[in-house]
């Protein structure tokens, strides 16, 4: 009998103690894979889940380093600002870049979640 692997535990919830076995729901992600695309038919059971781990993981980057931001700022409280000067200090995120604008009063503006993960 094959033995499970390490990757198992994103098939069964992983250690993290969640009642779900995932935070992002997996019939919407396959709802918005197969609307990006009109090429785009089927897609295998696994894709999503694999999806959904990389949102969790983009997820918990982008909050790490926009948490530094806020806490450079001697805040405790998260702000849109600091989000913003996550994405423009890392170029890892320099596709979200165009999503970052500047505002007449100076101030960095961020497109919503809705916007950016198109969930809704």
């Amino acid at each position: 009998m094959r033995q499970a692997g390490a990757y198992s535990g994103l098939l069964c919830g992983g250690t993290s103690g969640r009642t779900g076995p995932h935070s992002l729901p997996l019939a919407r992600i396959k709802k918005i894979m197969k609307g990006s695309s009109d090429e785009v038919k089927m897609i295998s059971g696994e894709a999503p889940i694999v999806f959904s781990k990389a949102c969790e993981l983009f997820i918990q980057e982008l909050a790490r380093r926009s948490w530094n931001m806020t806490i450079q700022g001697k805040r405790r409280t998260l702000h849109k600002e600091d989000v913003a000067s996550a994405v423009i200090a890392t170029d890892l995120f320099d596709f979200l870049v165009t999503l970052v604008s500047s505002s007449d009063s100076g101030s960095s503006q961020v497109a919503t979640t809705a916007t950016v993960m198109e969930m809704e």
